[in-house]
């Protein structure tokens, strides 16, 4: 694959973290009853940095959890013939809770889906709400971000590339053109499952 441009380094992921912590805050009045949720894998780390960034303005610890959404996935089938699981770890209850579905790219909506029918199985929250860092467009399903890093309007022939640690160093966002001339034949296989 071929990187057409790069959209974030690190200095704006960061500035567009404590921005969208700041969102989170104000819509819902503090964080007296707000826990965060990172969509695995990259919205983990992420939802860890939200809660950092929301602790030093609020001076208090937000709970964070994970959510593998593997085997809630409508395309399972499509995604790998022995799906990778990482593993769901919320140790507080999300009954009555706010709380914000955090992941790293928003395309078609259907990994949204899968985490709500997840969540969902879980308890019954006071509300659920969505913090993505870039949001591609191309929407399958009516699912919207409430917090949003950055728009970035794509093509289908293009990616959405976020490194973050502990996966990847340095921190960035980049743009990849994933033409057919351009992509492994792995890649090509893979092409379209960002969701």
């Amino acid at each position: 694959m071929k990187e057409k441009a790069k959209i974030m380094d690190e200095a704006a992921m960061n500035r567009a973290m404590i921005r969208i912590a700041h969102e989170i805050i104000e819509r819902n009045r503090g964080v007296l009853n707000v826990a965060l949720i990172g969509i695995q894998r990259r919205g983990v780390p992420l939802a860890h940095r939200l809660a950092e960034h929301i602790g030093k303005v609020e001076g208090t610890e937000v709970p964070v959890g994970s959510l593998d959404i593997t085997f809630y996935r409508d395309d399972l089938s499509l995604v790998a013939e022995h799906p990778v699981v990482n593993g769901t770890d919320i140790s507080f209850g999300i009954t009555d809770r706010n709380i914000v579905l955090v992941d790293d790219v928003l395309f078609t909506g259907r990994t949204v889906r899968a985490a709500l029918d997840a969540l969902m199985d879980d308890g019954r929250p006071r509300s659920i709400q969505l913090a993505v860092l870039i949001d591609r467009g191309h929407r399958e399903l009516p699912i919207r971000a409430d917090f949003v890093g950055k728009n970035v309007p794509t093509s289908r022939g293009e990616l959405i590339a976020v490194r973050i640690a502990p996966y990847e160093t340095p921190d960035e966002v980049a743009l990849l053109d994933l033409s057919q001339e351009n992509m492994s034949p792995e890649m090509r296989d893979m092409t379209g499952q960002q969701s």
